[in-house]
């Protein structure tokens, strides 16, 4: 697999991650019908924030790894693809809706950043999912990992800019897709599910044959 190839499934499994309805996106729209547009695209800010400082401690585990026992990269990389696999598989069995998005107390920009960061970094499942993503797609053969986590980090924080900041703009219509359209979830939901799992067997195929 090349580096390019290698990008492109991390972007298809990064985006099936965003696109799903969940906390971050209530809280972005939340944010916007309070405050506005300004008010929403602080809080995906914040959360983009969240999403560079988790690619930084992913990034660094990989590297202490590789250096201080490369031998269980490995283990990393197939108990990583066998986790993604479990959420792929609980989504393609859920069906997610959204029951209500209130407007919240109405926050400063600099407020919407602050508690969009720290709605990020306090997930514990974010850690996790982080960590069972990065042995998969930091690769040595590509480079130096500091490199390939910074793209990685660019990538991370321009989809989630794409999906929340455009419902932050759009944020009456936002609220109706999810609120209005449960329909539409679910099927945004299984769709992601069956992408993570792909991405799982796929990753975890290529990736043991590359580094055993």
């Amino acid at each position: 697999m090349s580096y390019a190839e290698n990008l492109w499934l991390f972007f298809t499994l990064l985006f099936g991650i965003i696109i799903v309805p969940g906390m971050d996106m209530v809280f972005v729209l939340a944010n916007s019908l309070t405050g506005g547009r300004a008010s929403g695209l602080s809080a995906t800010a914040g959360i983009m924030a969240g999403g560079v400082l988790h690619t930084l401690y992913a990034a660094l585990g990989v590297s202490v790894v590789l250096h201080l026992v490369p031998q269980l990269f490995n283990v990393l990389l197939v108990a990583g693809a066998l986790y993604i696999g479990w959420i792929g598989f609980s989504l393609l069995r859920s069906s997610i809706t959204i029951g209500g998005i209130e407007k919240a107390v109405q926050l400063s920009r600099w407020a919407s950043f602050r508690q969009g960061a720290l709605t990020s970094l306090m997930n514990p499942k974010a850690y996790l999912f982080m960590l069972a993503v990065y042995p998969q797609f930091l690769k040595p053969q590509f480079g130096p990992i500091w490199s390939q986590a910074a793209v990685m980090a660019v990538m991370i924080a321009l989809t989630q800019l794409s999906v929340y900041g455009g419902l932050a703009l759009a944020a009456g219509r936002g609220r109706d897709l999810l609120v209005g359209s449960p329909g539409a979830t679910v099927a945004i939901g299984r769709a992601a599910g069956f992408v993570l799992v792909a991405v799982a067997v796929f990753t975890v195929w290529h990736g043991w044959a590359a580094v055993r």
